[in-house]
């Protein structure tokens, strides 16, 4: 028998009172959960996320630690907020690595950076293939650090840190390559009409405008004052450098939000240095002679006496690029002809090679001033990966400042220029190191 409408409408309203019961606390239940969760992803959304560098897409990925201790994670939030602290970092280096010490490896995907015709600022004395270089292969080789990788240069990062700050180079000519090179690096990404380069004297400036930004040289091979202070007319032998006298040149450092000094190819000379006790201008000269370290030194700490009574640690950075090495003799690196850097095309594949040109005694007294420092010195080093690159300098592919004796002409080692280097090239990894030193200290 069908039951009756009366008795299905009857059963009906008995057993919906319960499930409707637990329909509305399950509803309730729910919208209370999406209300806690909601706050939570609320705050999370307001957590300052652009103050933290995004993990870098040419950065080794981490390994797993299976048994990482408690000191071993303090120890690297240690690491990670005393980097926070310098200024203009954005990340810490990976613990324990050194990125002086590695190896070149050949990359034609990834260098280089820049052409040489598509930069203006290279001087003549640099421009290499516009001279008659051969090959390019020097351009190609990129620095892998041991057991870790370089921070890939990001020129927009860079020109966004760089916004109202003032950076300068201070030292020689080699230091104003490397000037050259980071210019070269960051002005791709600039409108051609928001950018500028100007030199007074011996002040180059770069203006980055949009940025209100430059980035400037400062010509003085000593860093002290010296006789050799002239931005054009420098050629002197017989060098002499006036003791502690920096002032005549510290007036132009002041206001540098960052400061990158360099010196060493001019003390050089093989001989004890001439240390001028009074002035220039004084018709009797008060001259000394000391050894190349003890002046070297006297001087480096001179520069860091200014820099620790003039640059605010809180607001600004300084770094000291050590020495670029020389290869002008072939037998130095294992090769039996009475040749030098002419003519080379790669790099020396011996890691411990170290040439002669080099002197670790300065090296070491590098080391024992900025270790001594009151407010933090970046040392950038460059030295021994520039040991290598025995292809990587102008050689005789460069402006000539005296035209060419026939003798020359027939013998091109004997007025190649084994000193300086070509760009795009070498010093585009120190301006890599440079940046990493910076950004990720």
């Amino acid at each position: 028998m069908r039951p009756t409408m009366k008795a299905q409408h009857g059963n009906g309203r008995g057993s919906r009172s319960p499930f409707l019961t637990s329909y509305a606390l399950t509803l309730a239940f729910i919208t209370f959960v999406s209300v806690l969760y909601f706050k939570d992803f609320s705050s999370t959304l307001h957590r300052p996320f652009l103050n933290r560098p995004p993990p870098h897409p040419h950065r080794r990925p981490l390994r797993p630690r299976h048994h990482a201790s408690d000191s071993d994670v303090g120890s690297q939030a240690g690491r990670r907020a005393a980097a926070e602290q310098l200024p203009f970092a954005v990340g810490a280096a990976p613990a324990g690595c050194d990125v002086a010490q590695g190896e070149w490896v050949y990359d034609e995907a990834a260098r280089p950076w820049y052409q040489e015709e598509e930069c203006p600022y290279i001087q003549p004395q640099l421009t290499c293939q516009a001279h008659g270089r051969p090959d390019r292969a020097y351009q190609h080789w990129r620095w892998q650090p041991r057991g870790c990788t370089l921070p890939s240069f990001n020129a927009t990062l860079m020109l966004e840190m760089l916004r109202g700050k003032r950076m300068l180079f201070v030292g020689d000519s080699l230091n104003r390559g490397q000037y050259v090179s980071l210019v070269c690096l960051l002005h791709r990404i600039i409108p051609e009409s928001s950018k500028s380069m100007e030199t007074f004297d011996s002040l180059t400036v770069f203006k980055a405008k949009d940025y209100n930004a430059t980035i400037e040289f400062y010509w003085a091979p000593f860093l002290a004052e010296s006789n050799s202070d002239d931005a054009v007319v420098h050629r002197i032998a017989d060098r002499i450098v006036r003791g502690t006298s920096i002032e005549k040149h510290a007036k132009f450092w002041k206001g540098a939000d960052i400061l990158v000094f360099n010196t060493y190819l001019w003390w050089m000379t093989g001989q004890k240095m001439k240390i001028l006790q009074n002035s220039f201008e004084d018709k009797n000269k008060d001259i000394i002679e000391m050894e190349t370290e003890d002046a070297y030194g006297m001087v480096l700490n001179a520069v860091l006496k200014w820099v620790e009574s003039n640059m605010n640690p809180k607001t600004s950075r300084v770094f000291f690029v050590t020495m670029s090495p020389t290869h002008t003799r072939s037998k130095d690196w294992g090769d039996d002809t009475d040749g030098n850097c002419y003519n080379q095309t790669t790099p020396i594949k011996d890691l411990s090679y170290w040439g002669p040109s080099t002197s670790k005694g300065l090296m070491r007294v590098i080391g024992e001033v900025f270790g001594a420092s009151k407010i933090p010195v970046g040392v950038v080093n460059i030295t021994q990966l520039s040991e290598y690159r025995k292809d990587a300098h102008t050689q005789i592919y460069k402006k000539q400042w005296n035209p060419l004796t026939p003798e020359q002409i027939a013998n091109p080692k004997s007025y190649a220029d084994c000193t300086h280097w070509c760009l795009p090239g070498l010093q585009d990894t120190w301006n890599e190191l440079l940046y990493t030193k910076l950004f990720f200290p």
